[in-house]
């Protein structure tokens, strides 16, 4: 009988341990980034003299919008970003969605291309919640690629 031998076992990353850049600078910490996806439509062809079947071909490609949470604070710099949109400014940004170990060090970063806010917004405020005021940004962005994946 033949040997079965996994091709690896190492612990998965902790999904707690990232930082978000954009423009190749680190600008601050969150708690939540939800939304990375892809997905691609299965198109459906047939020729008449093909079986009784369609055959799937790939379509287009689509991308999830990206959603940033954190505590809010005096830094307004989410809010200058979606603030520029509003006002007609085309501000369109890089940013990388970059995994650590639990060392610290980089494993794996997501780059997303011009990435624009579509929304941003604040938590609701509660006179007897002891909860932290988080703000929202969620981005639309048109492609995903990887730098590294270790």
């Amino acid at each position: 009988m033949p040997s079965t031998k996994p091709l690896h076992n190492p612990d998965p990353y902790s999904g707690y341990n990232f930082y978000v850049e954009w423009n190749g600078i680190i600008h601050a910490g969150f708690r939540d980034v939800t939304g990375l996806s892809s997905t691609q439509a299965a198109g459906e062809y047939r020729e008449g003299t093909d079986p009784l079947t369609k055959r799937k071909i790939p379509g287009l490609v689509s991308y999830g919008n990206v959603t940033l949470k954190r505590g809010m604070t005096n830094n307004d710099e989410l809010w200058k970003w979606r603030q520029s949109l509003m006002k007609g400014v085309a501000d369109r940004r890089e940013v990388s969605i970059v995994l650590l170990d639990d060392t610290g060090v980089e494993k794996i970063r997501w780059n997303l291309t011009n990435c624009w806010p579509v929304t941003w917004s604040s938590s609701d405020f509660n006179a007897v919640s002891d909860d932290a005021a988080v703000e929202t940004l969620e981005f639309a962005h048109e492609g995903i690629t990887v730098d590294k994946w270790s």
